[in-house]
Formats: structure tokens, sequence, C-alpha cells
């Protein structure tokens, strides 16, 4: 039998998975992190199936909820809000099965900052603006941050900045990005990615602690970056029309030509 791992997504019910939907109705023993996951994911449950909020356990009593299904034959679904490869304390609970030689599998989710960007309606990596983008977050009583992490540090590269978990430190995010971005530098926070009460706030770095005002707590988002706001930046030579590519040679003399035929 088979513990399996499966990111339930930012929010809305739908954006759960085929293959993460297929394990929850296979399942008759079903963990969920109840504080976030919807309950509406709960529905793909088979009948009679244990359902477990697991917000009230700790770690000991997760872990012993899926060694008593395994040692009843029972699979179980494990949900996790988002996507389980960032921030999801997944990563300890993989540790306790292989102790005890519980098999488990990983389903990926769809993760909240891309559902903040479905939101904003923006592609985060835009040509000669960003190319890249950083998941991160500020401390917090859970998780302290490791040395080399600092916000200030990734800032610094002008990558487009993901901040996790962090919308009680805005006034710190902004004290620590202000040095490498400047005042006007676009910013967005989205509380509560793809819910049906989802929120969106945007501003820049002078601006968004006052729009914000405390008006958002624990599932915001912030988003940092010129991508957010910009129309000038250059069109990606992919589908250029004298790019040269594997799809579309643009001469007999094209190192492509005849490769797909």
């Amino acid at each position: 039998m088979t513990i399996h791992f499966i990111g339930a997504g930012p929010g809305a019910p739908d954006l759960l998975t085929l293959r993460g939907r297929d394990r929850i109705a296979a399942s008759p023993v079903c963990l969920y992190a109840g504080s976030l996951v919807p309950q509406a994911l709960l529905d793909h449950c088979p009948p009679g199936a244990r359902i477990v909020n697991t917000a009230p356990l700790s770690l000991d009593g997760i872990i012993a909820e899926m060694a008593a299904a395994h040692a009843a034959g029972q699979d179980v679904a494990r949900l996790h809000s988002g996507d389980l490869s960032v921030w999801s304390a997944m990563g300890e609970q993989l540790r306790r099965l292989r102790a005890l030689d519980i098999p488990y599998e990983v389903t990926p989710g769809v993760p909240s900052f891309a559902a903040a960007a479905a939101a904003l309606q923006a592609e985060l990596t835009l040509p000669g603006l960003a190319q890249s983008l950083v998941l991160t977050r500020t401390p917090g009583r859970s998780s302290a941050m490791p040395p080399g992490e600092a916000l200030g540090a990734f800032g610094a590269t002008g990558a487009t900045l993901a901040i996790h978990l962090s919308i009680h430190n805005l006034a710190q995010v902004i004290a620590d990005l202000l040095p490498t971005h400047g005042p006007d530098c676009p910013v967005a926070v989205v509380w509560r990615a793809s819910w049906p009460d989802q929120r969106i706030v945007r501003g820049t770095l002078s601006t968004i602690e006052q729009a914000v005002a405390g008006s958002m707590e624990r599932t915001a988002l912030i988003l940092v970056g010129q991508v957010l706001a910009a129309e000038d930046f250059g069109e990606s030579s992919l589908y250029a029309p004298d790019y040269d590519r594997r799809f579309r040679p643009r001469s007999a003399d094209s190192p492509f030509t005849g490769v797909n035929e």
C-alpha cells in the first residue's frame, strides 16, 4: 500500500490535477491540511473513506495515521495545498516513512505563485526585463532563513520575486528591497489566489504598505518586479519571422531543413 502525497493546488477545486483527483478517489484514507485545503476536494474521496483533518495533529500523530492505514493495507491520500516542492513540510514526513519502510509517491500540484500570476494576467519572465523567478520568504516562527538567503541579496539579481508567507513582514520586505529596486518598482499582493474571495492589491514599493493597510494575512503572496507593469519589453526571438528553428527553418541551408520530415 502507498501513501500518495498530492499537491491540492492553490484553492480553486478545479485546479486539482487529474492524477491527484484519481489518487484521492482510489484511497480509503484521506489526510488533509484543513486550514488550507478546500473542503470541495474531499468530495472526490470514495464512500466510507476515513477523512482526517491534520491541522490539529503533530508530526507524530500524522505518521501514526499513515502507519495504521499501511498496516491495514489501505492507500492514503495526503493532501497539501499548492505544490509539494516548496514549504509543504513534506520532507520530514518522507524521512519518517523511509525509516518505517512505508512506500510513497508524490503528485505535483499547481503552485500558489502560478495562480497569483494567472490572477494578475502576467508573465513573470519578460525578454530584456527578467528571465529568472525567485521563490523565497522572510524569516518566521516556523523557519529561519539560512545564511546567504537575505531578501536584499535576491533583490540585487533583478529577478522577479515571489515572496511567500511574508505579508506580516511587509514593512521589512519594502525596507530590504528599496535599495535595489527603488520606490517606483511595481508590487502586487494577491490574497487567496484562485479562491472565490481572491483579492488583488497593486502598487509600488512606496505605496503598497498603505494600500494593503493590514487587510490581508497568511495566504497572501507578494510579487515584486518590473514585469508587473511593463509594456516596453522585447518580443521573444522564438516567434520572430527571421528566427531559424527546428519547426520553422528559414532557408534551404538551415541545419533544421528536413529534420522533422
